[in-house]
């Protein structure tokens, strides 16, 4: 009976030792030596090295037609050889600063698992700072490269810098929110902890491989494999068979191509493009990828089509079916430059004479998309978290039960909240001076500003929630533009502008909340977090914007598609959109689109939508709690299942959903042992691979403008993927009908 007992005793033990998320529980360390050095001269060193190397990279490939974001991984991998490198050469002896009595050591003993997780915390800032849509940096972009304003470097630095700290300053008051809850996992950390559990571990069974071993394996055949994808045989990027059987048919090549249509059948076999837009399908849950395949099938396969090819919807027949571009009436690009002003501004008389814009079916709806998004987030949240925020809004966290991870991180002493206060406050104080100093220059008031960070204070955290518990984070850019091209309208500057401060702000925000629970999950002192996130922010905003104004400054013609040469790389994909959408809420504005006679007047209808969607659910999930199934429809994540096209493509999106099915269900329901084991891993070792292949691609192959070119190397055939079916219509190499 007594030994029952125990058993009991040491089972609930077990129990209260291990987060409550099962994918946590299998891959974080339950451990900690609050003894191990952590902010040593090893860390600032190859810290500082890993954010200006991969910001540098991220920067640069930005501008690139098939851009490429360099993960962290790569600082990762490299950082464990070079901090064990320095540990075996550095003097072991105390040196001693003068006057203050103070002792440092530049090698306070072996490299250390803290030691690599703020490398690694260096790394992800540039990650988050400069790949992806380069955030911050588009809007100097777009202010050059496409407004051709003359824009002084001491106002775009302080653009960088202020957005990303105004993000630091909101991660901060979030914490208890967003950090400490154990349901807020941020499922795209485990593939770092993972990783870092495999670079430090010490297996010697020989029955299995250990994780660095699978890794090494996994690492150098994916970075083989690139080679073909990346140079030698491109078209295996977007596989679009269906246009091979019917190479002259319109309707078959807007339908299968993967990279100008709706992707019927196409696939793609780099993992470059895979993980692109959605982040790796190895990290994302099972039941968010579910919820983002309903999202996708229902837009692609039935909406659209259907929109298109049955009703001509928005008159879409007379532009291609999949584009970022803006068209006249008569099915012509759209130039911005006829109805600008010297200052930047609508020129209305030449905008009526020179007619309205118009979007492609798959873009406009994507907006439309956009508008239920937001609208069925914050009805989300409130349902279903509402109550715990509340909760948590009235101090009840302090008497709340923490997890294990919770109960370790309390030994060490936490960051006072008036720190990032400061920042907060700061920062604001800064884009304040804009507004007063620099008006002419960024056209966004005073009070535009202060109306920009009130959007973001209330947004971040429910767009956090959905991002904490599911890797999906839904963007609100088209709302913030939306709601100050009504405000401010005719001011495309002044609505970019509104859109970093109060959108992208948040986005930071949220970057810096996902390195917080990374070293949440690996036991660094917040302090130390603190410090290594606020310096890498200075560090990669000074060489974000450096390199973006070098490139700016020393490619003729960058960004500008019809005064390049034909197959020049600098085609820059991501701030086409930018660009677009400035002139979409900005330029012309959302009254003379969305408005009472305008073309998408009734796409403002899906705010109501995506208000109303979750509530039915959530009604069901009451009335059935037995049924855990009904809380998992996600209506936020579903709308996100067509988010970011363009200059996403279906092609990427089903690519990302059938990798992701294959792992994250079919694995880990079969195979659970070898999913607890390898699965991030493999996530690690692909962008590895990819990662060092790319560099070495380009820097071997690249700057010579040594490109193959054949049959193989063209990344989608099916030219007529691009072109109009509505009859008069006149397009070069296209069909009249």
């Amino acid at each position: 009976m007594a030994r029952h007992v125990m058993d009991a005793a040491q089972e609930e033990k077990e129990v209260e030792d291990q987060s409550p998320i099962e994918e946590v529980a299998l891959v974080v360390p339950v451990t900690d030596d609050p003894t191990l050095p952590v902010f040593t001269f090893r860390v600032w060193v190859l810290g500082f090295i890993s954010c200006v190397l991969i910001m540098f990279l991220n920067t640069f490939y930005t501008y690139r037609t098939q851009p490429l974001t360099i993960s962290a991984i790569l600082a990762q991998i490299l950082a464990l050889p070079l901090g064990r490198f320095m540990a075996a050469i550095l003097p072991t002896r105390k040196m001693h600063v003068p006057f203050i009595g103070w002792e440092y050591s530049l090698n306070p003993g072996p490299f250390n698992m803290k030691e690599h997780v703020l490398i690694t915390i260096f790394a992800n800032n540039a990650v988050s700072s400069g790949g992806g849509d380069a955030y911050s940096i588009g809007a100097i972009n777009v202010m050059k490269a496409y407004y051709k304003q003359n824009l002084s470097f001491i106002v775009a630095l302080i653009i960088v810098l202020t957005t990303q700290i105004l993000g630091y300053g909101w991660a901060g008051l979030l914490r208890k929110y967003l950090v400490e809850p154990a349901d807020m996992w941020w499922p795209s950390n485990l593939a770092q902890v993972s990783l870092f559990s495999a670079l430090h571990e010490k297996d010697h069974s020989r029955k299995r491989l250990s994780r660095m071993q699978f890794f090494i394996i996994l690492a150098l055949a994916s970075f083989a494999y690139y080679t073909l994808p990346g140079y030698m045989f491109s078209i295996l990027t977007f596989f679009s068979w269906v246009c091979w059987i019917w190479p002259h048919s319109v309707t078959a090549n807007q339908l299968g191509s993967g990279y100008k249509g709706l992707g019927f059948g196409a696939l793609s076999f780099d993992w470059a493009g895979i993980s692109a837009y959605h982040g790796s399908p190895l990290v994302t849950p099972w039941f968010s990828i579910l919820n983002v395949t309903v999202g996708f099938v229902m837009f692609i396969y039935i909406v659209i089509p259907i929109s298109y090819w049955k009703y001509n919807v928005f008159e879409s027949r007379k532009f291609p079916i999949f584009s970022s571009h803006l068209f006249t009436a008569n099915g012509k690009k759209y130039d911005t430059t006829r109805i600008l002003t010297p200052r930047y501004d609508l020129d209305v008389k030449a905008y009526h004479e020179y007619g309205k814009i118009y979007l492609s079916p798959l873009f406009a709806l994507s907006i439309g998309s956009g508008f239920a998004r937001i609208a069925a987030t914050i009805t989300h949240v409130i349902l279903f978290n509402g109550h715990d925020i509340l909760k948590r809004s009235r101090s009840a966290m302090n008497a709340g039960k923490l997890d294990i991870h919770g109960r370790l991180m309390k030994r060490y002493k936490d960051v006072p909240e008036w720190w990032f206060l400061v920042l907060l406050f700061g920062s604001m104080a800064f884009c304040l001076l804009l507004s007063f100093v620099w008006e002419e220059e960024v056209q966004l008031p005073w009070w535009g500003m202060i109306l920009a960070c009130g959007l973001a204070w209330f947004l971040t955290l429910p767009i956090g929630v959905i991002q904490a518990t599911t890797n999906q984070q839904p963007g609100y850019d088209i709302i913030a533009q939306f709601i100050f091209g009504y405000i401010l309208p005719g001011k495309p500057i002044a609505n970019l502008l509104f859109k970093i401060y109060g959108r992208i702000s948040s986005v930071h925000a949220l970057s810096f909340l996902a390195d917080l629970k990374l070293g949440y999950y690996m036991k660094i002192p917040p302090r130390c977090m603190y410090t290594a996130q606020l310096v890498a922010t200075v560090i990669t905003g000074i060489v974000n914007l450096s390199v973006a104004w070098w490139m700016l400054e020393s490619i003729e013609n960058i960004c500008d598609v019809d005064a390049l040469p034909p197959n020049s790389p600098w085609t820059c994909p991501k701030y086409r959109v930018t660009f677009d959408a400035s002139v979409i809420w900005g330029l012309v504005g959302p009254k003379r689109l969305f408005g009472q006679h305008g073309m998408y007047r009734n796409l403002v209808w899906l705010f109501l939508v995506g208000a109303l969607l979750p509530v039915p659910f959530w009604v069901l999930s009451k009335i059935f709690p037995e049924k855990k199934w009904i809380s998992l429809i996600n209506i936020p994540v579903i709308t996100y299942g067509f988010a970011g096209m363009p200059p996403a493509t279906p092609a990427n999106i089903s690519s990302w959903i059938i990798t992701g099915t294959i792992f994250n269900y079919f694995v880990f329901r079969f195979r659970k042992r070898w999913w607890q084991r390898y699965n991030y891993v493999l996530s690690a070792a692909l962008d590895a691979g990819t990662a060092f292949m790319g560099v070495l691609l380009y820097f071997a192959l690249g700057t010579g403008d040594k490109n193959l070119s054949w049959w193989g190397t063209e990344l989608d055939h099916c030219p007529l993927a691009s072109c109009p079916t509505a009859p008069g219509i006149v397009v070069k190499g296209c069909p009249v009908f």
